[in-house]
C-alpha cells in the first residue's frame, strides 16, 4: 500500500480534519512517517498550484480547495457572500482565542457587556465549542476555539497568533483591542465569510 495515496485518499473522503494518530493507527505506521508524508504531498499540492490543500490543524490535518479558487466555487454553487462577523462577534472571538478556555463570565468581564448571544452564535457557527465546565455552583460552562477557527484565520495552531501581554499590564487592554482590530482586517482581506448574521441583541454593540 501507497501511504501517500492511502492518506490522500482518507482526507478527501473525510471531508473533514483526521487526527495524525489516526491516521497512524489506521494505516500501521508510525507518526514520524505520517508526518514525512504529509510534508511531500502538502509540498507537491502547492508546488503544481492543485486545485485542492492540505492543511495541518494543529495534531490534525485537512483537505481543503485552494484559496484563490474562493470566488469562482461560490459563483458555480449560486452562493451569495453572506457579510462578515459584527464587532460584538469578533470582540468575543478574540477574548476566547487569546484566553481558553474561557467561561462566559470571564468574555464578559473582559468585554464589559452582556456576551450570551455572540457566544451562541460563534458556537452555532463552529468557531467556538463547549470544552467542559468548572467544578463550582452553577457548573458554568467553559469554551475554545476549533479547527474551523484555525482555518478560517489561515493559521495552524494557536501559537501562531500575535502574543498579548498579560491583561492586568497598562496596555493590557489596548493590545487586546489592537489583535481584535487585526482579525477584522483580516477578514476583510481574505473576504471570510460565517454565514448570515442577524443584529446583535442590546447589550452588545
Amino acid at each position: 500500500m501507497d501511504v501517500k495515496s492511502a492518506l490522500e485518499a482518507i482526507l478527501f473522503a473525510s471531508g473533514d480534519s483526521v487526527p495524525t494518530a489516526r491516521l497512524s493507527l489506521v494505516l500501521g505506521v508510525d507518526e514520524a512517517e505520517i508526518e514525512r508524508e504529509l510534508d511531500t504531498l502538502i509540498a507537491e499540492y502547492e508546488l503544481q498550484e492543485r486545485g485542492m490543500r492540505i492543511l495541518r490543524l494543529d495534531d490534525k490535518v485537512q483537505m481543503c480547495s485552494a484559496p484563490e479558487y474562493a470566488e469562482v466555487i461560490t459563483k458555480c454553487m449560486e452562493q451569495r457572500k453572506p457579510p462578515m462577523l459584527s464587532q460584538a462577534a469578533l470582540e468575543t472571538l478574540a477574548v476566547v482565542a487569546y484566553f481558553q478556555p474561557v467561561t462566559r463570565a470571564y468574555v464578559e468581564q473582559v468585554r464589559g457587556v452582556d456576551s450570551s448571544y455572540s457566544i451562541s452564535m460563534l458556537a452555532e457557527r463552529g468557531l467556538i465549542e463547549e470544552c467542559g465546565r468548572l467544578e463550582v455552583p452553577g457548573r458554568p460552562a467553559v469554551f475554545r476555539t476549533t479547527d474551523v477557527f484555525l482555518r478560517t484565520m489561515g493559521i495552524s495552531r494557536l501559537s501562531e497568533l500575535p502574543p498579548l501581554p498579560e491583561m492586568s499590564a497598562p496596555d493590557g487592554q489596548e493590545k487586546l483591542q489592537q489583535a481584535i482590530d487585526r482579525l477584522s482586517a483580516e477578514k476583510q482581506q481574505d473576504q471570510m465569510s460565517f454565514g448570515d448574521l442577524p443584529e446583535a441583541d442590546s447589550g452588545e454593540g
